[in-house]
C-alpha cells in the first residue's frame, strides 16, 4: 500500500533514534502521511544486535516508542511531543539489521494532556514483526528541553519522499 507523504518531521543531532551525529544512533527519518500517521524509515546496524543477525528488542521498543510519541505532531505542530507513560510490546518475528525497516505510528485517542497510540515495525517483505501500544503525556519541547536545543539542534531534513510503500 502506498502512503502519500505530506511532511517530514524534525530530527536532532544526538538522539539515539533520530540523531544525525550519534555514531551509534539509528538516524531515523519520520514522515507524516495524509492520513496523519507517521512512518519511520531506519536502518539498524550490527552494533544494534542482540542475537546474531537480529536487532535488539530494546531498539525495536525505542523506534516504536518514538514513532507513536511523534504521531501527535501530525495533529499539532513540530514542537508538540509525547512523553511516555506506558508502552506495551508484542514481538512476533525477529527484526534483522543491515536492511531498511519501516515503522508506523498513529494516535488512537487524544484526551487533553494524555493521548494513546499504536505502532508496528514491518520487515522489508511487508511482514509484521513487532507491534506496540502506548500512553503518552502531551508536552511542548520547551517543557522538556531548553531553547538552545529547539533553536540549534531541532531541524527539518532537507528532502523527503512523495510517498512510501508498505
Amino acid at each position: 500500500m502506498n502512503h502519500k507523504i505530506k511532511a517530514t518531521q524534525n530530527i536532532s543531532r544526538d538522539c539515539l533514534v533520530c540523531g544525525v551525529e550519534n555514531d551509534f544512533g539509528l538516524k531515523t527519518r519520520f514522515h507524516e502521511t495524509e492520513d496523519n500517521e507517521v512512518i519511520a524509515l531506519f536502518y539498524p546496524q550490527p552494533f544494534h544486535q542482540s542475537y546474531p543477525n537480529v536487532t535488539h528488542g530494546g531498539i525495536s521498543a525505542a523506534i516504536l516508542d518514538e514513532v507513536i510519541g511523534r504521531a501527535i505532531m501530525a495533529f499539532y505542530d513540530r514542537n508538540t511531543f509525547g512523553v511516555t507513560l506506558e508502552l506495551t510490546m508484542k514481538y512476533k518475528k525477529p527484526v534483522p539489521y543491515g536492511v531498511e525497516l519501516k515503522a508506523v505510528g498513529r494516535i488512537t485517542s487524544d484526551k487533553g494532556r494524555i493521548f494513546e497510540g499504536t505502532g508496528e515495525i514491518y520487515l522489508p517483505d511487508g511482514t509484521l514483526a513487532v507491534s506496540a501500544a502506548g500512553k503518552y503525556m502531551k508536552r511542548q519541547l520547551g517543557q522538556i528541553t531548553d531553547a538552545g536545543f529547539v533553536d540549534n539542534d531541532w531541524f527539518t531534513p532537507e528532502d523527503y519522499p512523495d510517498e512510501i510503500s508498505l
